[in-house]
């Protein structure tokens, strides 16, 4: 018998302490060329919104990569290209954790029209306010000492 799989994912990450660092001016080449790594692993991105803080990615992901593997791959190949490229005025990072939930074929439409709305949502709620209702929605287990990384000034 052959192999046939539909792994959906809606996975959402941010900037290094949610710092507002994604500029309009790069926003779109940063999604394609995250596109183009997704590609390159077997993978489709179905799309991608944010704002300048965080992202969402709807994503067909293929089997034979984890799921951890390919947002290393995704983050650390994507902060290499906006600082070398777009050249920030601070070295541009993201968040070291993510949030990956399964998404059932039916529900695709209704994700995706939720990740590419993130500017209207964002007017309303913060990206903190966000990601905890994810948590809550998706039934998972936090402690919100080590949801957020926090900076630590000196």
């Amino acid at each position: 018998m052959s192999t046939f799989t539909n792994l959906l994912f809606h996975i959402v990450y941010s900037t290094k302490y949610r710092k507002p660092v994604i500029q309009k001016s790069w926003q779109d080449d940063l999604y394609g060329y995250v596109g183009g790594i997704i590609r390159n692993h077997k993978g489709t991105l179905l799309c991608m919104g944010g704002v300048m803080d965080h992202v969402h990615l709807l994503a067909k992901l293929s089997p034979t990569i984890a799921v951890s593997d390919m947002l290393r791959l995704i983050k650390s190949n994507s902060s290499t290209m906006v600082n070398e490229t777009m050249r920030p005025r601070i070295p541009f990072e993201w968040q070291p954790g993510y949030a990956a939930f399964s998404v059932s074929e039916s529900q695709y439409e209704r994700v995706r029209d939720y990740i590419l709305n993130q500017e209207e949502h964002h007017r309303k709620k913060s990206f903190q306010e966000e990601f905890i209702e994810l948590l809550e929605k998706h039934n998972i287990a936090y402690d919100l000492r080590y949801v957020f990384e926090q900076e630590i000034i000196e």
